[in-house]
């Protein structure tokens, strides 16, 4: 899938004419070397194996040596995290795709640590969801693992997640459970819910997890109180930075946070050349 996603960017980028400055300005045979560079901190650095994919991609003569490992952690910049050398125009072709998917990548992961990091003492699990760009969404969730998250279903034919808008079709949180355990037994069955009483009807219908969705902590904690580890503990809807650790209470098992992928901000990399004599 990697490669699907690589091919149709290199696609968009280049279309048929390919990258028509580089090949008019640039003499045919002419090596440079490229250096990766990192220029903010802190930052959680991921998606080099993609970009030796871009380069390598665009020409297998180019060499790509990556300076430090995915998912490492940026403390001081600016940082060389990659090295690259081969034929110029090769280089500079592949630049713009590489970086956009690093950039990205990096956010991403870079995002999701500082959840991680704040969730991981308490022993709860950080997960994204498929708020993901169209198309990116492998992509988009390797990098959410990388910063120390948890993937989620990563489309709809992984899991049963039984929304209010199926609920309300299906006639009842009850209905749409025994519904979905008839076509899909060997699948996990996930419920949203909005309050107490729903929680209480996901528990009767034996759902295999309940999503707390749009609750105050203090919400959450009396669900959790009523659920007693007998479904695993989602709560998700609207949770920021600035209210995440008020929801890492007893008894919650995860988190689940659209904005790690929905919204990210790049991490500043950028591509130096050195033409080489």
């Amino acid at each position: 899938m990697a490669m699907k996603i690589i091919k149709f960017a290199l696609e968009e980028d280049l279309s048929v004419e390919g990258d028509i400055t580089s090949r008019s300005t640039i003499p045919a045979g002419k090596q440079a070397k490229a250096v990766l560079i990192a220029k903010q901190m802190p930052a959680v650095i991921a998606g080099l194996a993609i970009a030796e994919l871009v380069f390598k991609t665009v020409d297998p003569a180019i060499k790509f040596t990556a300076l430090i490992k995915d998912g490492a952690a940026i403390e001081h910049t600016p940082v060389n995290i990659a090295t690259i050398s081969g034929p110029a125009i090769s280089v500079l072709t592949a630049e713009r795709t590489a970086l956009n998917l690093i950039q990205r990548m990096s956010g991403i992961a870079t995002h999701t640590a500082v959840y991680a990091d704040k969730a991981r003492a308490v022993g709860v699990a950080v997960l994204d969801t498929r708020k993901t760009v169209p198309g990116l969404r492998v992509l988009d969730k390797f990098a959410v693992r990388l910063g120390g998250g948890t993937n989620h279903r990563f489309g709809l034919y992984d899991q049963v997640l039984i929304k209010d808008n199926h609920i309300a079709c299906a006639g009842g949180i009850t209905q749409a459970v025994e519904n979905a355990r008839k076509l899909y037994s060997d699948k996990k069955i996930e419920v949203e819910t909005t309050n107490l009483q729903e929680v209480e009807e996901a528990l009767t219908a034996k759902a295999d997890i309940i999503m707390l969705d749009n609750m105050t902590p203090q919400q959450v904690s009396q669900c959790v109180d009523v659920i007693q580890k007998r479904a695993f503990v989602e709560v998700s809807g609207g949770i920021t930075l600035e209210t995440f650790e008020k929801y890492l209470l007893p008894g919650v098992d995860a988190i689940s946070i659209g904005a790690l992928t929905h919204s990210v901000k790049a991490v500043d990399i950028s591509l130096e050349v050195e033409i080489e004599q």
